[in-house]
């Protein structure tokens, strides 16, 4: 589904990702470790087709992202990827079900699929709540079901329990490895914690001199 071939991103004199490879297969839950700053959400970004990369190809099921158009990669975000955000980013004027259906209502899809999506995370009956009646663990459910609403092909998450505690970031994670299985897709972990990493298909490390297994 996703190759990286020897990606490479500078940010000025400094090389953040050095020949990044990976292979992910439909379905995979895969773990990418590192330290704050070393280069984890770049890697997110640049599958994304966010971040331009300065050598190397990244192909994502068959299309070379590397090579796409502003249009093209719009299109790809919107119809394939979901995203999960360290820091939520849910809209505060909106629902929580309005917040859910966003993807919904980008692709001119149904919005009832959003109430199914929250009660599969646990929040039923929380449709009409706003963000802020809500705890850290909840608005982390909530970034869970806005990705997989649109039943995206790859679901990348950045960092998904830095704001939580122990006890909200293990359940975040098993409901996060649950709800992507569920739906089939492949997903892309990045991380800090080995612990959060074991629970993963497989897992890399990343650093400076590039990507290897963990």
């Amino acid at each position: 589904m996703l190759t990286l071939r020897a990606v490479t991103k500078r940010f000025g004199a400094r090389s953040v990702l050095n020949t990044v490879s990976l292979e992910l297969a439909a379905g995979e839950y895969v773990a990418i470790v590192g330290e704050s700053g070393i280069g984890k959400s770049t890697l997110l970004n640049a599958i994304a087709g966010l971040e331009p990369v300065d050598s190397g190809t990244i192909s994502f099921e068959g299309r070379e992202v590397t090579a796409m158009s502003e249009d093209e990669l719009a299109l790809l975000r919107r119809e394939r990827l979901g995203f999960v955000f360290q820091a939520f980013h849910v809209l505060p004027h909106l629902t929580v079900e309005q917040n859910v259906a966003l993807p919904l209502f980008l692709r001119d899809l149904p919005a009832e699929e959003a109430k199914g999506a929250l009660a599969s995370v646990g929040l039923g009956g929380r449709e009409a709540s706003l963000p802020r009646e809500l705890s850290g663990g909840e608005l982390q459910r909530v970034a869970i079901a806005r990705a997989l609403v649109g039943h995206p092909s790859l679901v990348l998450s950045d960092e998904p329990t830095g704001n939580l505690d122990p006890d909200n970031a293990a359940r975040i994670l098993a409901l996060f490895r649950e709800q992507t299985k569920k739906h089939g897709a492949a997903a892309i972990l990045a991380t800090h914690s080995e612990a959060a990493a074991a629970a993963c298909d497989r897992a890399y490390r990343l650093s400076s001199a590039g990507l290897a297994p963990l």
